[in-house]
């Protein structure tokens, strides 16, 4: 079958669920391209930010989101020519983020840049909507969730190692926040596409969560007769 569209392995869920980890995980497994769909996001966001474009401005971030100027290469992420990587992963850039998400005209403007990291040999696709818009028809959909205070504490952690002062209640409050905004947006919220797979990550290592999504992954190629 060399004519069907390379295979998409779309892994949905929320804030610091483990999702990112282990799609690269197990795009790195299989060697497959990987998509941090959360990034182009951060990048419209960080962009907006930079350019002083209103977050509630939604036909000047639409037009950010149309005209944006973004590169992945080699784990890095470039904006206008530049490494954004730490950039993007401040938490004021998260919530920011997390604002822009919601209106239509950018998650519009962004479905083709998302749609055209689906390559050969494959592609592991993490975001909110994977699974729901932009890959419907992803081979395997894996929806990865954990606790409010999992998640909390996982951030927590990340950040502090990162020598930022933040407080576990203050980042409780956030996730809850944004699992809010995110799950009653109008555009895309986010929820498990009908046929997705739930993986809880509570108390799992990321090395579990990889091998889960393999070994469905695998099942797959079995049932059809690979």
């Amino acid at each position: 079958m060399t004519d069907a569209a390379p295979t998409v392995i779309a892994i949905d869920g929320p804030a610091a669920s483990g999702k990112g980890t282990i799609a690269q995980g197990v795009a790195r497994a299989l060697g497959f391209h990987y998509l941090d769909s959360g990034s182009l996001y951060r990048l419209v966001a960080l962009k907006a930010l930079q350019a002083g474009t209103a977050l509630d401005d939604e036909s000047g971030l639409a037009r950010v989101a149309e005209t944006l100027n973004s590169g992945f290469v080699d784990g890095r992420t470039f904006l206008d020519g530049v490494d954004v990587g730490s950039a993007i992963h401040t938490e004021a850039v998260a919530t920011a983020a997390s604002r822009v998400a919601v209106v239509a005209g950018v998650r519009r403007a962004l479905l083709g840049r998302q749609r055209a990291f689906r390559r050969r040999p494959g592609l592991v696709a993490d975001g909110r909507d994977m699974g729901t818009v932009v890959f419907p028809d992803a081979a395997l959909k894996v929806y990865i969730t954990a606790s409010p205070e999992e998640r909390a504490g996982r951030r927590y952690k990340q950040l502090i190692e990162k020598g930022n002062s933040v407080t576990l209640e203050s980042l409780l409050r956030d996730i809850r926040e944004r699992d809010a905004r995110d799950s009653s947006r109008a555009a895309a919220p986010l929820k498990p596409a009908a046929d997705a797979i739930i993986l809880d990550t509570t108390g799992l290592s990321i090395e579990a969560g990889v091998a889960f999504v393999l070994a469905r992954y695998r099942e797959l190629g079995s049932e059809h007769g690979h």
